[in-house]
């Protein structure tokens, strides 16, 4: 993660800060709505920005994780912490704010992920799952600390459902022979538009119950 100065590299890098940066805004607005002070807040920031790709690295043995090789991570990851406190201190938030700032974060790290493990050659499905985890992963730490149930495990929502199309559609284009950006765009816009239509649309997947229940 973030290797490389050109090319798919560069591109792979961009999508990563973009990842954490909006993740991190996700954390903020948690923390705001616990009125956390301000160390936990970025401690929250952190947390629900690095966790995903901390559990990709340390899955696929990556060696160092991400942050640690390149402290860009950390210091982007702070300092949007940080305008993000300023910000909701001065204009008052936007509806389903946190849901979208975690939707973009979803849409960025399901990609990124998969792209990692499709680089590391890993069969299809594995890439999927890897995708999916690296998404999902620091949204969910940042619930658990928040005491909330993570958005993948609220009634119904297209969470899972999302990250698992955009890893395919992802997969998909490649498969047509779609460069890889614009094929990363296509993935993370089918994650983000799926996120969206459940956000505002009230999309839902289908409930399961017992035939006697």
């Amino acid at each position: 993660m973030g290797g490389g100065t050109r090319g798919p590299g560069v591109t792979l890098y961009l999508i990563d800060l973009a990842g954490v940066a909006v993740f991190a805004v996700s954390g903020v607005l948690a923390a705001g709505r616990k009125k956390l002070d301000l160390f936990g807040v970025v401690v929250l920031a952190l947390v629900t920005a690095i966790g995903g790709g901390t559990l990709r690295d340390v899955l696929m043995d990556r060696g160092q994780v991400f942050w640690a090789s390149d402290p860009t991570y950390l210091v982007v990851i702070t300092v949007v912490a940080l305008l993000t406190v300023q910000w909701v201190k001065r204009f008052p938030t936007p509806e389903h704010a946190l849901e979208l700032a975690d939707a973009a974060g979803l849409a960025f790290f399901v990609i990124s992920g998969a792209r990692i493990a499709l680089d590391a050659g890993l069969p299809g499905l594995s890439v999927v799952v890897m995708g999916v985890m690296t998404g999902v992963a620091g949204g969910v730490i940042r619930d658990v600390l928040t005491a909330e149930i993570p958005f993948i495990l609220r009634h119904r929502q297209l969470y899972a459902t999302a990250a698992i199309a955009g890893v395919a559609a992802y997969l998909g284009a490649g498969g047509m022979g779609i460069a890889e950006t614009p094929a990363s765009l296509v993935g993370m816009g089918v994650t983000f538009a799926l996120r969206l239509a459940s956000i505002y649309g009230d999309l839902r997947v289908p409930a399961f119950h017992l035939g006697n229940e």
